[in-house]
């Protein structure tokens, strides 16, 4: 459940935001950033959620942003531990690898995989798969939700695109849909809503009402997410956050 509303969103696209040189996207986050959330099942506080700016790596000879997105918790009768990492390049923000660490109650899954934009191909590395055909400007579940934050969103419009590393699961239709004040743990933010639709039978599907609350600013941070399933909802609501790391961490006043 929990992998569906994390990595079957997670799939937009749009032109690279180079710099004027061409040698750098420009990002609205840094290197240290740290999102913390808490993760409600309706309205039980059910764990706690985290995206992170790990790193500055080398992969296959590129610079690269390492970035995690993780979920983690449950109810007295399902756990969950799930991550998702990324590695994105620093000049175009193409997904370069790619890693999935699910544990949803008595299932646990691992998943590796190597992606390589200049050839559009990707391979599994779980299973030591062979090539297979991806797209131009791959993206993959985990670097989502920071590429997301770099792109122009016009309330009112959809947005259609086809730069999912898995060409299977493309098109993607973002939806902007309004702006609008919100408060979350970690404070108040004016935030610009979005509704991510994928070909699938997930959260994210057609039929799906999934939201996602972008703070309305030049930072983009997801402040909150919410899905509606058929037997609840499962929400994600920003608790504290660093912005690098230098800065202390900010916590609002329903910090517990």
């Amino acid at each position: 459940m929990l992998r569906t509303m994390v990595g079957v969103a997670l799939s937009l696209s749009a032109a690279s935001p180079l710099d004027a040189q061409g040698t750098a996207a420009r990002v609205p986050f840094e290197l240290g950033e740290s999102l913390t959330y808490d993760v409600r099942f309706g309205a039980i506080k059910v764990g706690t959620g985290r995206m992170r700016v790990l790193a500055r790596d080398t992969v296959r000879g590129r610079d690269a942003w390492h970035v995690r997105f993780s979920v983690s918790g449950g109810t007295f009768f399902y756990r969950v531990n799930d991550v998702y990492e990324s590695w994105m390049d620093v000049t175009t923000l193409n997904s370069l690898r790619y890693q999935q660490d699910l544990n949803q109650g008595s299932r646990d899954r691992e998943r590796r995989f190597e992606i390589y934009p200049d050839r559009a191909v990707y391979r599994e590395t779980t299973r030591n798969g062979p090539e297979r055909p991806s797209v131009s400007d791959p993206l993959d579940d985990g670097s989502f939700l920071f590429f997301i934050r770099t792109v122009p969103l016009e309330v009112g419009r959809s947005y259609t695109f086809n730069r999912y590393f898995r060409p299977d699961r493309n098109p993607v239709i973002i939806r902007v849909l309004r702006r609008e004040k919100v408060r979350v743990p970690a404070g108040e933010f004016d935030a610009i809503v979005i509704q991510p639709v994928i070909k699938t039978s997930g959260i994210f599907s057609e039929g799906g009402q999934a939201e996602i609350w972008l703070s309305d600013d030049e930072r983009r941070m997801m402040i909150q997410m919410k899905s509606r399933l058929s037997f609840g909802s499962l929400n994600l609501y920003l608790r504290s956050f660093r912005l690098s790391a230098a800065a202390p961490e900010e916590e609002g006043p329903d910090q517990p």
